[in-house]
């Protein structure tokens, strides 16, 4: 590439890159923001987007992620152009699952026995922040633009193909670093239901998770049913009707308004998903600083800040001193 060189190139727009080039541009640093698609055409902007609750132990990287990540979308609700709102609601399970009731200190009612939908027999009423993705990626979007950043649309062949573009390469591309940089990641296929909201106000998410599970998360008059999460061999953007059948009929039987709703359309996402979880570590091969942030599977929306953040701190240690 001809262009003209900048301080950092952050290599893709989902919520994690666009959140780590905000962080940079925020403060100064020269971004570009290179991209194969829009914000809008992400998986990120079909995310199911509830922020939490924390079940990973304490102590490991990702618990004290989804914990920054529930401290910065609380303060974001504040904003009414943010998209994010703070929510009551129910987690529940058929038989007590085997996490611990702490979630990061936030603080959780145990629900009695009838309370409970049929055939669950364990659960608690918390509230966590919900985001409605495409609202809040706009935002983003707004913040970088107001920083002096916009999201520039190519595809690349590798990161090597950016390297002469910036001595800091930030690689926050999802799938696409299994081709750019050799990750080991691959997709774990989500769908989910957007249907007319019927007058719901509370969130609902069934533990542990698996397969297929009821979920649902209300967005103003709309509300996004759930949810699947299939370990595909192949990318399959696809639709299934069997699924978007199931999705209902399993929200429905928590909640029957559910069961006569019109459906508004139906998304499929492809979460960038590793075995070993996050992928975030800094290489230099000559001149270029490379940091990785990518394999947040079905978590990116609530890792967001707390992987961006110290994705940053990962680019300013590798960085030779002025």
């Amino acid at each position: 590439m001809s262009q003209p060189t900048t301080g950092v190139v952050v290599v893709g727009a989902g919520v994690v890159g666009l959140t780590t080039a905000v962080l940079l541009a925020e403060r100064g640093d020269d971004v570009r923001v290179l991209a194969a698609e829009g914000p809008l055409d992400t998986t990120s902007a079909v995310a199911s987007a509830m922020v939490g609750p924390n079940l990973f132990p304490a102590g490991e990287p990702a618990f004290e992620w989804e914990r920054r990540g529930r401290e910065v979308f609380t303060q974001l609700a504040e904003d009414p152009g943010s998209g994010v709102v703070v929510r009551s609601g129910l987690l529940a399970a058929r038989q007590e699952p085997p996490f611990p009731m702490a979630l990061d200190g936030r603080p959780v009612d145990v629900a009695g026995p009838s309370t409970l939908p049929d055939g669950f027999g364990w659960g608690f009423r918390t509230q966590t922040p919900l985001v409605d993705m495409v609202p809040y990626l706009r935002y983003l979007v707004g913040r970088l633009e107001a920083a002096g950043t916009r999201v520039e649309i190519g595809r690349l062949g590798s990161l090597d193909d950016v390297s002469g573009l910036a001595p800091a390469v930030m690689n926050c591309s999802g799938l696409g670093s299994r081709e750019l940089a050799g990750t080991s990641v691959r997709p774990s296929r989500g769908q989910h239901v957007v249907v007319a909201n019927p007058g719901i106000d509370e969130f609902f998410m069934e533990a542990p998770f698996g397969p297929a599970w009821a979920a649902f998360w209300p967005h103003g008059d709309r509300v996004v049913l759930g949810a699947t999460a299939t370990d595909d061999a192949v990318d399959d953007p696809r639709v299934r009707a069997e699924q978007t059948r199931q999705i209902v009929a399993r929200c429905a039987e928590i909640d029957p308004r559910l069961a006569e709703v019109s459906v508004l359309g139906t998304q499929v996402g492809l979460r960038p998903r590793r075995e070993d979880g996050v992928h975030l570590a800094a290489e230099r091969r000559g001149d270029t600083v490379y940091v990785h942030n990518v394999g947040h599977g079905g978590s990116g929306v609530s890792q967001s800040w707390g992987t961006a953040e110290d994705a940053v701190r990962l680019l300013d240690d590798s960085r030779p001193l002025s």
